[in-house]
């Protein structure tokens, strides 16, 4: 037995928290001008068939540039 047996040290378990970003897009005013998902700092969007798709939504970290961007006003973050 050896000294470090002595001081090991307990492992915090470390819970991590999913925060759930919803994004809304209004698909019958959208034109899929790629705009917000080249703007997009955490790559969330693309375009799929001429629609803009969420990737992954738990990426996005709500910083709303997709929503500033959209020149048709299409996208809501909550």
């Amino acid at each position: 037995m050896g000294l470090g047996s002595l001081f090991k040290r307990k492992k915090k378990e470390e819970k991590e928290e999913v925060i759930e970003s919803h994004i809304d897009i209004n698909h019958e005013d959208c034109d899929a001008c790629e705009k917000c998902s080249i703007a997009c700092p955490n790559n969330v969007l693309m375009i799929v068939e001429d629609k803009t798709a969420v990737r992954d939504p738990q990426v996005c970290k709500r910083c709303r540039v997709c929503v500033a961007i959209c020149p048709n006003d299409c996208i809501t973050v909550n």
